[in-house]
């Protein structure tokens, strides 16, 4: 026989408010500072600027953005930067390995590889502007050994502008994947690979089925960041490089956001495009994250 203890009735539960309050102040932090902005950015996108001096509600920012050729021009630079995350995966995997085997000199191949990650975007992007300039180091070093032909205006050309402000990307964040990756392999059971090597595994067999199996989840970390970065992230690198030109042919949606809200003063059109960027980005996240959660599941089948 069970016994059911009732409480006694008319007797309250009682509900304490202290955790509530703890987080209080951080919910109220997070509603200020995330929350308002983004409603108010929503709202800016649907107000429009009238001859009075007033506002209309509507749709017009948003079809002046359609619209727009730089808008769709900054949107394929912004779409063409996101080939630069598989490639900076897969070679902050390969120094992270080489790395790993500890070679001669592995501590200052990690420290080069990782310092133009610490050094502020600007400062990178100004150095390469001298590295890449018609009259730059580059240029200067191929017409000096000879090879003057393969001397370009790396970012004065329209066809070269992104691809080399690509490379200068993946040149500072690569190291931020070296590091780490090396911290993640630096805490996998030694005793896997000790057991591959007896069973007559090679280096590429525990690769493949060890290093990038227990890699996964801070590759999928790193892969999620890197997107975000190529999407809301590059406006430095631009910037500080080219401007945005020559003609808008490195140009942004960042970018694009700031010469609106700033340097044109729509504010309107800048929200439109932020919030266009924002649901871009939520998409692209829920995407990843439906992939690398379809990947676990198929794995611990």
């Amino acid at each position: 026989m069970h016994l059911i203890m009732r409480p006694p009735e008319g007797r309250r539960r009682h509900i304490s408010v202290g955790p509530y309050l703890l987080v209080a102040p951080t919910v109220a932090f997070v509603l200020l500072i995330f929350f308002y902005p983004i409603s108010t950015i929503f709202v800016q996108s649907f107000l429009s600027p009238t001859a009075t001096g007033g506002s209309t509600v509507g749709l017009a920012n948003y079809q002046f953005v359609a619209s727009d050729p730089v808008f769709w021009t900054s949107t394929r630079n912004n779409l063409f930067f996101l080939l630069g995350v598989p490639i900076m995966t897969a070679l902050a995997l390969v120094f992270a390995v080489v790395i790993f085997d500890r070679p001669r000199g592995w501590r200052i191949y990690r420290t080069v590889i990782f310092t133009p990650y610490i050094l502020a975007v600007p400062v990178v992007g100004l150095t390469f502007v001298y590295l890449y300039g018609f009259n730059g180091i580059v240029n200067t070093v191929l017409r000096g050994i000879g090879a003057g032909g393969l001397s370009q205006d790396w970012l004065g050309s329209p066809s070269l502008v992104t691809t080399s402000i690509l490379s200068v990307i993946i040149y500072r964040e690569l190291g931020f994947g070296v590091i780490l990756f090396l911290a993640r392999l630096s805490s996998i059971d030694q005793e896997l690979y000790e057991a591959a090597e007896i069973d007559g595994a090679g280096w590429w067999a525990r690769l493949r089925f060890i290093t990038i199996p227990e890699l996964g989840t801070v590759i999928g970390f790193f892969v999620t960041i890197e997107l975000i970065t190529m999407l809301s992230w590059v406006f430095a690198y631009v910037y500080s490089m080219t401007g945005g030109g020559p003609a808008f042919a490195s140009s942004i949606l960042e970018l694009y956001i700031w010469q609106n809200a700033f340097a044109y003063r729509a504010i309107g059109i800048a929200s439109a495009v932020a919030v266009v960027l924002l649901a871009g980005m939520v998409v692209l996240i829920i995407i990843q994250t439906l992939v690398r959660s379809r990947g676990d599941a198929v794995s611990d089948g």
